[in-house]
């Protein structure tokens, strides 16, 4: 009694470019972006997964890029804010780098614990995980049995990804370095369970 759950990272975005942290910021896509979602949209078209519903995080650059898909594949895409984005706080719209001249204490603590030093006024990534696997737990409950695609950011993904392998969420950053654009990673879960298996991770839509 599972579900197959395949998570799409969004397509490229206006901040893309210069690798600045977008977190809960409502950054638009690029014109190249766009073009990545109808492609992205072709892609999954002919893979011809057996989709029975599709979810987004609410901010512009996921529901933009599920868009296309939706057309493709026939259907309606769900909204859900606890997919978005890890809030990064005083750390949106800014650079690593500029991280470490703002505020160099607090970068360092992010960066040794991700999962519980947050940016100020920003959210743990032990809190984010927890609202998109409650958002994914529910997503599995009301699909027993089929497969759904759900769009939505890199370090969520990667926070998920993390906590069902069991691992502690301040190794995301270390376990899955990279993920990309337009990527596919696909969940095994079990409403209810804590722990799901990995099909895929990082990977083309076909």
């Amino acid at each position: 009694m599972s579900t197959i759950i395949h998570v799409v990272r969004h397509c490229e975005t206006v901040w893309h470019a210069g690798n600045r942290y977008a977190g809960a910021t409502d950054v638009e896509l690029t014109s190249r972006g766009l073009a990545q979602a109808a492609a992205l949209a072709e892609q999954i078209a002919a893979a011809d997964l057996p989709v029975a519903a599709l979810y987004s995080s609410d901010l512009q650059r996921a529901a933009a890029t599920a868009q296309p898909t939706a057309r493709a594949l026939g259907l309606d895409v769900t909204l859900d804010a606890r997919l978005r984005e890890v809030n990064y706080g005083i750390g949106e719209g800014l650079t690593s780098a500029e991280h470490l001249e703002r505020f160099p204490e607090a970068a360092r603590a992010f960066v040794a614990q991700p999962a519980d030093a947050p940016f100020p006024e920003g959210e743990s990534g032990r809190a984010a995980h927890a609202r998109a696997a409650a958002a994914l737990d529910d997503i599995a409950s009301r699909h027993v049995d089929g497969s759904v695609l759900v769009f939505a950011h890199a370090t969520i993904i990667r926070l998920l990804a993390t906590g069902y392998l069991g691992i502690d969420l301040n190794e995301y950053r270390r376990c899955f370095p990279l993920l990309d654009n337009c990527t596919l990673t696909s969940f095994e879960v079990t409403p209810g369970s804590s722990r799901a298996r990995i099909l895929r991770f990082n990977a083309p839509a076909r």
